[in-house]
């Protein structure tokens, strides 16, 4: 047998800089503005950009910024709503080797400072609407980054923060400005926080391949089409977009922004710009289903909305099947790029009646296709578990589009990686036909209207109101929602407080959509060792729930 080192594929056969480059999402946007200039790319109201003016756009912003000492490894801030120049900026920065970190635009002010002093943010761009937010976190940063402001004429209101406007910052940018893709696809392109069991988010890093495997993923998941119209309800700051910027980008489909998530403007805009795709949680197609009929156009074209972050009902799926809008079931975790696995529709589903159709459906699915194993096995021993339906474990993936690990969390990687697996946390059965169906999460975070809220934080807040001396906070099922934090507490022995005024202590000093929705006064079950029995806190709700 021939010596394994004389093997004639490897002798003379080494990569080079005619047959290698690094996979970056950033060529995307070259191709499209080269094959395809004035095609639209993107909608804004009455504004319409072609592909070569909004690769000029990129490129003059990328320049502007490069002046002004941003490089490799630096990290640029956005909050932004779903606006061309949040598209461009998903372009632009990695253009120069830097990372974009797009952060939630509901969050707190303690949080953004946390995560600007955290990401180490060199530049933020903002906008007006979240002035007093962004404000008062600018006040709390320990290293105060250039701030950038969106100026946009669409919103009326808020304050100028920064030292100069976005289209001011263009035109100190060279329009001819050469770009370079990374000397290593493992280099970083995006940092994302994402709550965990911790009150401080952890910093998800991702990399160049990754993006440009999950976006090439989406394409094949979705089904998006060549010159796709694509409507923005999901938030850009979520996982990227699921990395739908460099998605539609890839197939030269046109960007459709909506600023703010509203049903008429949804329909609106389906109607008005032959939308065929967008994304958005079950709590968005819950919205459209309940929008007044007057606002709901008759749907005459193919329409696909992918939903994730929480399983859909099988009743919104119908719903939206009945509005003539299919449905494709993705499942995922910002540690994965969003998408990771998609419900693949099988041909014999459609002889189904609706209802039992939809049931397959409204399970998470299969691997997507860039992701390379997907597992549902014990959490000890990693041993996969019965496919039967039944017998219960937790979700493991592997493959290229999962995250680099968390910034400056080494342990917390580890963790996370432990055994060569991803350990996502969510505990799932796996059917027969090779479909995984998520039924709860051995992490305590809840996941509301798409947006995790960690319940350590909401906790935190609450042991800060002088009245409550124990608190714990557990999902509890909303049918708008999904589910919200439900908060129990005992109060001291001199306190004196309504569930009213607790919920407004929180509103009043975080995010309004982590704070809890129901306050129940009660004493905590622990066990030996002092911990809360949250399970317990569960059954004690839906016990109550049902003697009302």
């Amino acid at each position: 047998m021939e010596n394994k080192n004389n093997n004639p594929y490897e002798m003379g056969l080494e990569q080079n800089s005619a047959n290698f480059s690094a996979l970056s999402p950033i060529g995307f946007i070259e191709r499209a503005a080269s094959v395809y200039p004035d095609r639209a790319a993107v909608v804004y109201g009455d504004l319409t950009r072609s592909w070569a003016e909004t690769y000029q756009r990129c490129l003059r912003l990328a320049s502007a910024l490069s002046q002004r000492g941003v490089g490799v490894g630096d990290t640029v801030a956005a909050v932004l709503p779903n606006i061309p120049e949040m598209l461009e900026l998903h372009f632009a920065v990695p253009m120069l080797g830097a990372v974009l970190n797009a952060q939630n635009t509901r969050l707190d002010a303690e949080t953004v400072s946390f995560m600007l002093d955290h990401g180490e943010a060199r530049v933020l761009i903002t906008d007006r609407e979240f002035s007093t937010t962004v404000g008062s976190a600018l006040k709390r940063v320990q290293q105060k980054p250039l701030v950038i402001d969106v100026d946009d004429p669409q919103f009326e209101g808020g304050d100028l923060l920064g030292e100069l406007t976005y289209e001011q910052l263009l035109t100190e940018g060279d329009s001819e400005f050469i770009w370079q893709l990374p000397d290593n696809e493992w280099q970083a392109i995006a940092l994302n926080y994402t709550s965990g069991t911790t009150g401080n988010p952890k910093g998800v890093v991702y990399h160049h391949r990754g993006a440009y495997l999950n976006a090439m993923s989406n394409i094949l998941g979705q089904n998006l089409p060549p010159h796709a119209v694509y409507l923005w309800t999901l938030p850009m700051f979520h996982c990227n977009g699921w990395c739908y910027p460099w998605a539609v980008t890839a197939v030269a489909g046109t960007h459709v922004c909506l600023r703010h998530l509203l049903p008429e403007k949804v329909f609106q805009s389906i109607d008005r710009y032959g939308v065929t795709h967008f994304c958005g949680a079950p709590v968005v197609l819950n919205m459209l289903l309940n929008a007044p009929d007057e606002v709901k156009p008759q749907i005459n074209h193919p329409v696909t909305v992918t939903t994730g972050g929480a399983a859909p009902p099988a009743s919104i799926i119908e719903g939206m099947e009945q509005l003539g809008i299919q449905v494709v079931h993705a499942y995922g975790l910002t540690e994965t790029y969003g998408p990771s696995v998609f419900c693949s529709f099988q041909d014999e589903w459609s002889l189904l009646p609706l209802p039992e159709k939809a049931a397959k459906m409204a399970r998470q699915g299969v691997r997507a296709p860039a992701m390379e194993r997907l597992m549902v096995a014990d959490p000890t021993t990693l041993k996969p578990v019965a496919m039967d339906g039944l017998a219960m474990g937790e979700v493991f993936m592997r493959g290229n589009t999962l995250m680099k690990g968390y910034l400056k969390n080494p342990s917390a990687s580890a963790d996370a990686f432990e055994g060569g697996w991803f350990h996502t946390g969510d505990l799932a059965v796996w059917h027969p036909d090779g479909y995984i169906e998520v039924k709860d999460r051995s992490k305590d975070v809840i996941i509301s209207g798409g947006e995790n809220i960690s319940t350590i934080e909401v906790e935190d807040m609450l042991f800060r109101h002088p009245a409550i001396m124990e608190a714990a906070v557990v999902a509890q099922a909303d049918d708008h929602w999904g589910e919200v934090p439900c908060a129990i507490v005992t109060l001291k022995p001199e306190g004196e407080v309504s569930a009213a005024d607790i919920i407004s202590f929180c509103r009043d000093n975080m995010a309004h959509f982590k704070c809890p929705k129901r306050v129940v006064f009660a004493d905590l079950p622990k066990t030996s060792t002092g911990k809360v029995q949250k399970y317990a806190l569960r059954n004690m709700l839906q016990q109550l729930d049902l003697d009302d």
